[in-house]
């Protein structure tokens, strides 16, 4: 019942902390049986504003005691009218109770010297020693006389604060003949406040070096490790494993494995340390020892205990892997699968400066990364020895994009449609040329490629691959990259067609054959090329990715099939307008000024309309692949793109004046004949011909 008392009081401390209407239960295990106790809060303790003296006014502190047992005080900030906890050195542990049930007789009052007093308040009248001193008497062979008491003890703030001056303090004065069975008491201890359900507590620390503080103690006290036996699986705890290989300059290159549970994931996370063969070569023929630990865990403690610090921007996406090497080895590589497999979560290599107490990126440099793992190579020194990866440097994760993205396909949807009523309208007014003929023929092809393109888009972004069949994540993904890549290739006609009719004057091709070439270009290589790239990849299954309904990147590359088609073309249409210009220009030259004012405005005018009818505007795309650009340029080309089919209306369709007068002629007919002859003497003859041909 001793555990069950302990569970008790530090449910009473969240409750008079943390005061509001709930039913809670905790789960106590006794021996191989649990029993489940229901504690009714009734609100029965004072709400934490009520102890703070005086108005809560913004940046205003307060602090109120621990509930007994405990002994310290809970810190509170006001912030936005409210007061909420921002620190706590709420601790059970002292040193007295570490050794107190090994000698009742004698009851032991040891100290560490290093260890504040805030934290460590004994109000007890004998002398204090160190905890040097009472492990040295009580368990100087394995430090296994401290365990017990460090694991029945709850994962508060003080406490772990505690914990680590205590790991500090063995590292310190104990570390001179560190055995496997020290490493594996000391990994104990470590581990308990580095579970899962402790991460939550860091952030409320005082010190807030505490967790650097822990990992500098962890890596100290391991390098003074002799080992026994070449190869030695050291400490297999499930937030600490330390691993251990004699080397020497005859070895072979060697590699340490390591897999453990993070606080979001049920399977174990990978990773993997290799020592390269010409590093080896560094050493003497005398054997030397390579141990290597790591840290489940530890990246999101970092994290939390750091929270005001701008060096942790981002969180680790993998394990922390150190390394303990001797001194003439400089260089190593490791392996991290990542936590977060989003296709989005890049990553970067960084090590840890233990001197610097934040993560230094000069310390690493990628050489792969999928979307699985990620391997770095990284620059070994005493300064830097535990290293990790962080998630996404260059990823954008902003709901400003997401709402653009929602509200551009929406009403280029609703843009799209309109479009083709009206060309459905106007059709037989305005095809009165084998090239204008085709040129509307290009414009509705485009409109219904980017509909269908974008409704696939949106039905596919929904979908839930665990929830359906897996087939039809396949159709979604082969519909959208048919219809993305014919929404270019029919651009691409389009651009073909403004050449043919500034280069060929006097020559007109039939109808029907321009339709055939047309139908080629704009619907047959799309599908040859999304095709042959299901026939490929399928074997494989590396046709989709593992998150989307959307082509596969990190295995087969299949998203270059749509890349560098799209690419291609946007620089060939590129070309196209530059002509465009460089044409509209050459008849003028010599010009008045206001003439020079007239074919700006023309040249403008053509560009405008070209740009989102030939694609130019997914060029944009590029600036978004430079690390580090501002989200401006993420903005701007979610703005340009999602609203394409709006732009397509706009510049395709409104603008055109011989749609124009031929929507005025039709809304004409239906007031009857005088307005329809009135308005067939209108002569369609303004604007620039070169767009209308």
């Amino acid at each position: 019942m001793k555990s069950q008392s302990t569970m008790i009081c530090c449910l009473m401390l969240f409750l008079t902390t943390e005061c509001s209407q709930y039913r809670a239960k905790i789960h106590i295990k006794d021996g191989d049986k649990h029993q489940h106790l229901e504690i009714v809060d009734k609100c029965s303790f004072k709400n934490p504003q009520e102890k703070c003296h005086g108005p809560c006014i913004t940046s205003s502190n307060c602090s109120q005691p621990c509930a007994h047992p405990f002994r310290g005080e809970i810190g509170f900030t006001c912030n936005q009218n409210m007061w909420q906890k921002s620190t706590e050195t709420c601790t059970s542990l002292s040193v007295r109770k570490l050794f107190q049930d090994l000698n009742s007789a004698s009851r032991l009052s040891v100290a560490a010297p290093s260890i504040p007093l805030r934290i460590l308040d004994f109000r007890a009248p004998e002398p204090m020693e160190s905890v040097a001193q009472g492990i040295r008497r009580s368990c100087p062979r394995d430090y296994a006389c401290i365990i017990d008491a460090v694991k029945s003890s709850e994962a508060t703030s003080g406490n772990i604060a505690f914990i680590v001056e205590l790991l500090k303090n063995i590292s310190t004065d104990l570390s001179d003949n560190v055995t496997l069975e020290k490493m594996k008491s000391y990994s104990e201890v470590a581990n308990h406040i580095l579970d899962t359900a402790a991460i939550s507590n860091w952030a409320f620390i005082p010190d807030r070096n505490a967790s650097s503080d822990l990992l500098q103690s962890v890596n100290s006290f391991a390098r003074q490790l002799h080992l026994r036996n070449a190869s030695e699986n050291i400490v297999d705890e499930p937030f600490i494993q330390t691993k251990g290989f004699h080397i020497s300059h005859n070895t072979s290159e060697e590699s340490f494995r390591f897999s453990g549970n993070t606080n979001n994931t049920a399977e174990g996370i990978l990773g993997m340390i290799e020592i390269p063969q010409h590093e080896l070569w560094k050493l003497p023929a005398n054997a030397s020892q390579a141990i290597t630990i790591a840290f489940p865990t530890l990246g999101a403690v970092l994290k939390e205990d750091h929270l005001p610090n701008a060096s942790l921007p981002r969180p680790v996406n993998g394990l922390v892997l150190s390394v303990i090497l001797p001194d003439r080895l400089q260089q190593i590589f490791l392996t991290f699968e990542k936590i977060n497999k989003s296709r989005s979560a890049r990553a970067q290599c960084v090590g840890w400066h233990s001197r610097k107490r934040r993560w230094d990126e000069k310390a690493c440099e990628k050489t792969l990364d999928v979307k699985n793992r990620v391997k770095c190579r990284c620059n070994y020194t005493n300064a830097v020895m535990s290293f990790s990866i962080l998630m996404s440097p260059i990823s954008i994760d902003d709901k400003i994009l997401d709402y653009i993205t929602c509200i551009g396909l929406s009403v280029s949807i609703l843009s799209l449609v309109l479009c083709l009523l009206i060309e459905a309208t106007v059709w037989s007014r305005v095809v009165v040329t084998e090239i204008s003929y085709m040129r509307h023929v290009c414009i509705v092809n485009i409109a219904v490629s980017l509909l269908t393109a974008n409704v696939w888009f949106i039905i596919s972004s929904n979908f839930s691959k665990k929830a359906q069949d897996h087939n039809w994540c396949i159709a979604m993904t082969f519909f959208s990259h048919f219809f993305y890549l014919s929404l270019f290739f029919w651009m691409l006609f389009k651009a073909l067609l403004i050449i043919y009719g500034i280069l060929v004057v006097f020559h007109r091709m039939m109808k029907s054959r321009m339709m055939a070439i047309g139908f080629v270009i704009g619907y047959g290589f799309p599908l040859i090329i999304a095709g042959t790239t299901v026939a490929i990849t399928m074997p494989e299954k590396g046709y989709m990715r593992h998150d989307a309904c959307w082509l596969n990147w990190d295995n087969t590359k299949a998203l270059l099939a749509f890349a560098i088609p799209a690419l291609v073309i946007v620089a060939v249409n590129l070309l196209v307008v530059l002509v465009v210009a460089v044409n509209t220009q050459r008849p003028f030259i010599g010009s008045s000024k206001s003439q020079d004012v007239a074919i700006i405005r023309r040249i403008s005018k053509n560009v405008a309309i070209l740009t989102p009818l030939l694609g130019l505007t997914w060029g944009f795309g590029v600036a978004t692949l430079i690390k580090g650009n501002s989200l401006i340029f993420h903005i701007i080309f979610a703005l340009l793109n999602a609203f394409q089919g709006f732009f397509i209306l706009l510049f395709g369709t409104i603008m055109d004046h011989k749609i124009r007068d031929a929507l005025r002629m039709k809304m004409s007919s239906l007031k009857g004949p005088t307005r329809v002859a009135e308005n067939a003497s209108l002569s369609p003859t303004n604007g620039s011909k070169l767009m209308n041909r």
